[in-house]
């Protein structure tokens, strides 16, 4: 055997020995930020889509038939109530009222003249002149006229009430809306004119979960009303403060959700009625247990964290987030003060991964 092949058959050797023996596994642990829930009283602010409506609203329509003969306001005027807006020609029901005022008086003086008939025959009677049926017939008589004289009381009064219709008049002081008809429009009875608002306060009605509901009315601390606010449609404060006034009877069982209203104060009757708004309801939580939202991710539906065990295992663990704040989460089950969990970065690991951890204050990551 030649001297080269000898040295072929030692690097042969050589290589089968290299790729022969055991590779050592190299594993490389990452460092993740870790973190601690915090548990501290916090507050909230709720947003509701919100009706604005005025105390009182109303419709005021004819009540008679004729032609529209005045319209003594304008829309958006401002009016007192018992002020007359609106006349209707009037002529016909003058005319009724004066045939049943002279019914009555007809009425009436029949009536006297059968007084003085039953007199005397009451005195011919007494002197056997006057048979028992003509004095009963006469006292009849008397007693006709007079469920008559009722009956004509009563037409005069009717007739003076229509009378009274062809003035509209406002029933309380307001505010004059869109008024469709003009002068000498023919209208009937039941005919919208107009409608009439009393702004000077407003309610605000809005819906509120089951769950808010019942933490509203189980809260022992607060049995009063609470405080709101309204952001108007263009996104600018209300300057004034409402309060919660009262709930609705029933949960419409359709959406889960049940009405609430607030009234507030309107002196520059800048709040219309019909507007829209938003309430915006501050609230405190007590003891609230509270992450950051990074830490979490969503699974199968589910609000997860990681949370690092004893050594230092990436663990899932479902939580149930109470109520979501800015960039943080109120978490009301599934966590505790101790459990230690992935601060940023939960899209890099998965169930099983052993990290180093790294322990912060969220709060400082926060800020970060």
């Amino acid at each position: 055997m030649t001297k080269h092949h000898n040295m072929v058959c030692i690097i042969i050797l050589l290589w089968t020995a290299i790729a022969c023996t055991p590779k050592t596994k190299n594993i490389s642990l990452e460092t993740y930020q870790v973190t601690l829930p915090i548990q501290t009283d916090t507050s909230y602010v709720s947003e509701y889509v919100g009706e604005i409506r005025s105390i009182q609203n109303v419709e005021i329509r004819s009540r008679l038939n004729g032609y529209l003969e005045q319209v003594l306001v304008d829309e958006g005027e401002e009016v007192n109530g018992g002020q007359v807006l609106f006349t209707v020609n009037s002529s016909v029901y003058q005319q009724q009222l004066q045939s049943a005022k002279a019914a009555l008086a007809s009425v009436t003086a029949e009536l006297k003249s059968t007084e003085l008939e039953l007199t005397n025959i009451r005195s011919l009677h007494t002197k056997n002149i006057a048979s028992d049926t003509e004095l009963e017939l006469a006292i009849a008589k008397l007693e006709g006229l007079k469920a008559k004289i009722k009956e004509s009381e009563v037409a005069v009064e009717l007739a003076q009430l229509m009378l009274s219709f062809t003035k509209i008049k406002a029933p309380f002081d307001g505010i004059i809306n869109r008024i469709p008809n003009k002068k000498g429009s023919l209208i009937e009875e039941g005919t919208l004119l107009t409608s009439i608002s009393n702004n000077d306060d407003m309610f605000v009605y809005f819906n509120v979960s089951e769950r808010d509901y019942l933490d509203y009315v189980m809260d022992t601390k607060n049995k009063q009303a609470q405080e709101v606010s309204l952001l108007l449609a263009n996104d600018k404060m209300y300057s004034y403060k409402g309060r919660i006034e009262t709930v609705e009877g029933e949960i419409d069982p359709s959406t889960g959700n049940i009405a609430f209203r607030a009234r507030f104060a309107n002196p520059g009757h800048i709040l219309k009625h019909g507007g829209t708004g938003k309430i915006l309801w501050s609230n405190v939580l007590q003891n609230a247990l509270l992450i950051p939202q990074k830490s979490t991710f969503d699974r199968q539906e589910n609000v997860c964290v990681f949370v690092v065990d004893a050594d230092s295992t990436v663990r899932v663990r479902n939580i149930v987030p109470q109520v979501r704040l800015p960039r943080l989460f109120a978490v009301s089950s599934g966590l505790s003060p101790q459990d230690k969990i992935i601060f940023e970065g939960v899209q890099l690991v998965k169930e099983g991964d052993k990290i180093i951890p790294k322990m912060i204050s969220f709060l400082d990551g926060l800020n970060q």
